[in-house]
């Protein structure tokens, strides 16, 4: 078992930035590839980046590339979101979710664990 808690989630205006933080616990994180989506009312819940194991390959959705960035520190067993040039369409719940394999896919479902998400709320 994982255990995966967002943080970081806040009220933001458009431009501005924020950094959420995803801290795992349980089992050991580096034997998981990580992913951050995210879930707006009324809409499906939609990847946003990828991460692979070791932390050296990354995927993202198209219109997040150049704006977001997934890091992961596997000896502190935390994975981040970099979010900057924030836009209101990027106001949702986002979450972190674990999946034991090489890469992280682009398909929620296929993941095992998920945290409880955090809101944010981009003001235009």
């Amino acid at each position: 078992q994982v255990q995966l808690e967002e943080s970081g989630g806040g009220l933001v205006q458009a431009g501005g930035s924020l950094r959420l933080s995803c801290a795992a616990s349980g089992r050991t994180v580096s034997n998981y590839a990580m992913g951050w989506f995210r879930q707006a009312p009324g809409k499906e819940r939609e990847f946003v980046a990828s991460i692979n194991r070791s932390g050296d390959s990354t995927s993202y959705r198209g219109s997040m590339k150049g704006r977001f960035t997934i890091s992961r520190d596997n000896a502190k067993n935390m994975v981040y979101l970099q979010m900057n040039s924030l836009k209101s369409e990027d106001t949702a719940v986002y979450y972190c979710a674990a999946v034991q394999a090489g890469m992280g896919g682009r398909i929620w479902s296929l993941y095992d664990y998920w945290g409880q998400g955090t809101q944010v709320t981009v003001s235009s």
